[in-house]
């Protein structure tokens, strides 16, 4: 049994229909799983090395994509039945069909084994290499930060925020006395959650419209910029509002340049000149103001009066600007929108492609960019009786 696995032969795909539907053989299986202790680069490498193109069933039943349970299968016939070595998401099955139970054989003879004949195989198995395309997986910033963006949108919205209502249920009345202080604890943490929330979405926003032009220039930079790293790297360094306006001179499919002027833009610069306030913790007083009061000594003269909701909640949500944030939020997404609307018909629908892409990949080889794999995730275990 020390070479077993070595000695396997390669079925043709007719022929293993035959087998595997026939009556001779036993419909006993057994199924191994395991990860790397066998690199799959390795192992696809050595079987394809081995034993040419991949023969199993499976391989006729996934998509041409790479958007599939099961992405290789090579099924070799030993002694004791079929052996199929499939390539999944997140593991490599071995299935052995036939009369392999009582034989001894192990996960570990196997492993041991094909490591065992790499060296018998290496060249081919790096010629094979050599033909495979190597990509760089990324995480797509954008999408990363809309995501984010998205769901705090979400959850601050369902925290119902109704100031006047809310105010209501903490004034001090004979009606509101007997549940004030569950009221007062109520409405504190609902207005904690909101104000945290605001104060990221704040500091976010700018930063979503700025990952997207800067994912514009990745994607879409002109060959002699991208090929260029000191080119393209004081490109994306330029300050936010000279990317925009250069975009048409330092990208392709632009039909015409970005109007910084337009109103959009303004709203944008707008918002991106109160987020440098907030993360560098600006003091600019009239900015920063919230009221006026008068001393005499150390006697305080009040030009008027708040009440404990004003001084508990209210100039917190003011200095977080509350009451705008849900607009600032539509000002980010109409300056996407208008920078898109810039763009040719082929290579907009290209760009919101892959905005919608978490994970993208990169060809350093031919300096392709696409995605590699669906953000639908799934996985399966076949029981066997």
């Amino acid at each position: 049994m020390d070479n077993y696995f070595l000695e396997l032969e390669a079925v043709h795909p007719t022929c293993l229909a035959k087998i595997i539907t026939g009556d001779k053989l036993p419909k006993k299986v057994t199924i191994w799983e395991f990860t790397n202790e066998i690199k799959p680069i390795d192992l696809y490498c050595y079987l394809h090395a081995k034993y040419g193109t991949p023969n199993g069933l499976q391989n006729f039943l996934r998509n041409d994509s790479s958007d599939n349970l099961i992405h290789w299968e090579w099924s070799l016939a030993g002694d004791f039945g079929i052996v199929s070595v499939q390539g999944h998401n997140f593991r490599t099955e071995v299935h052995l069909i036939g009369e392999h139970d009582d034989k001894g054989l192990t996960l570990e003879d196997f492993i041991k084994q094909i490591k065992s004949d790499f060296a018998n195989h290496g060249k081919s198995m790096s010629s094979v290499r050599t033909e495979l395309e190597k990509w760089t997986r990324f995480l797509n910033p954008y999408h990363r930060i809309n995501s984010v963006v998205t769901k705090n949108i979400k959850s601050l919205n369902a925290l119902d925020i109704k100031v006047d209502a809310d105010r209501e249920l903490v004034k001090f009345s004979e009606e509101n006395l007997p549940n004030l202080k569950e009221n007062w604890k109520h409405i504190r943490d609902k207005y904690d959650n909101a104000i945290g929330m605001t104060f990221g979405l704040r500091a976010m926003l700018p930063v979503l419209a700025e990952s997207f032009v800067n994912l514009l220039i990745f994607v879409l930079a002109k060959p002699e910029i991208k090929q260029n790293e000191r080119f393209f790297q004081n490109t994306i360094r330029q300050p936010i509002d000279i990317r925009v306006q250069s975009l048409h001179l330092n990208c392709i499919g632009f039909i015409r340049p970005v109007d910084y002027s337009d109103g959009i833009c303004k709203k944008f610069h707008t918002l991106m000149n109160e987020r440098n306030d907030l993360l560098h913790g600006n003091v600019e007083v009239n900015k920063l103001k919230i009221g006026e009061v008068y001393f005499k000594g150390k006697v305080p003269v009040f030009t008027g009066y708040e009440d404990m909701w004003q001084s508990a909640m209210g100039i917190s949500l003011i200095s977080v600007k509350y009451d705008t944030i849900f607009e600032d939020h539509a000002v980010v997404t109409s300056f996407i929108e208008f920078i898109l609307a810039h763009l040719t018909k082929d290579l907009k629908e290209q760009v919101q492609h892959i905005m919608t892409n978490s994970e993208l990949g990169y060809n350093p080889a031919n300096g392709r960019l696409g995605s590699l794999f669906s953000d639908n995730i799934a996985d399966f275990r076949v029981k066997c009786k």
